[in-house]
């Protein structure tokens, strides 16, 4: 079953209350909740909050939107990240591969990053929450390959990846990213753009009925969570939101 939720950093200017009034009137069903703004690293009396907030709401929490950036020394610290997350309620917190594109990432680097991901991974296991890695440029999961590569070096039960279609790319090169990770999918940040120009979502039901048919055959529930909505908009997202539940109807 895929569940439809929201990334809540999509609105940043808003309060975690104001998202999750949104979130309601918008018909889905879970928030991720951002790292950054929203639920500080560290900071467990607002993750407390948030979660009281969520539920109260008759909402979940799909997951935490950490920024830990692993085998970076400016990264939040990992268990700053765990304890927000645990309060949180969060099944799952997103982390980062670095912040450097597989190409421009020499061997030592690249195995600094493996070796944090991989102690996240055993970390986060001990409390009963998953470790999933942002599928993203400028990171070690910027390309099908590399993503693929890093999850059999961390090599742990407990280390998963999301997927998004990345910018630039081709249906076929995405479904392709798609089936690199697929062995490993948590959940997937749902978005359409043209290059960096947001489109509405509708805009791309023919690519994303491909990406969902596939993600269906899997068989535990994962979240698709839509982010990045055009200017920013609450009118913006509720439409996308509205497009999102017509194409999951038949998995709620």
């Amino acid at each position: 079953m895929i569940i439809p939720g929201l990334v809540s950093i999509t609105f940043r200017k808003l309060s975690p209350s104001e998202v999750v009034d949104l979130v309601k009137r918008s018909g889905l069903k879970a928030i991720e909740w951002g790292g950054d703004v929203h639920v500080p690293h560290g900071d467990v009396p607002v993750a407390r909050e948030v979660r009281e907030l969520t539920a109260q709401a008759g909402l979940v929490v799909g997951a935490y939107g950490s920024y830990f950036r692993a085998g970076e020394v400016d990264s939040p610290k990992f268990s700053d990240v765990l304890s927000s997350a645990v309060e949180l309620g969060a099944p799952v917190i997103r982390i980062w591969a670095g912040q450097k594109g597989s190409a421009q990432c020499d061997e030592s680097h690249r195995a600094r990053v493996v070796e944090e991901c991989r102690k996240a991974a055993h970390q986060a296991q001990d409390s009963g929450v998953k470790v999933a890695c942002e599928y993203h440029g400028n990171t070690l999961t910027d390309t099908a390959q590399s993503a693929h590569r890093l999850i059999e070096e961390v090599d742990h039960p407990n280390f998963w990846s999301y997927w998004q279609p990345a910018v630039g790319l081709s249906v076929d090169q995405r479904l392709e990213s798609l089936e690199a990770v697929i062995h490993r999918l948590n959940n997937v940040h749902v978005f359409q753009w043209m290059q960096k120009q947001r489109l509405a979502l509708d805009e791309g039901a023919g690519e994303w009925a491909k990406y969902l048919s596939r993600i269906r055959e899997l068989d535990e529930s994962r979240y698709a969570l839509l982010e990045f909505v055009q200017d920013d908009s609450p009118e913006a997202f509720l439409r996308d939101a509205k497009t999102l539940l017509s194409w999951l109807e038949n998995d709620q």
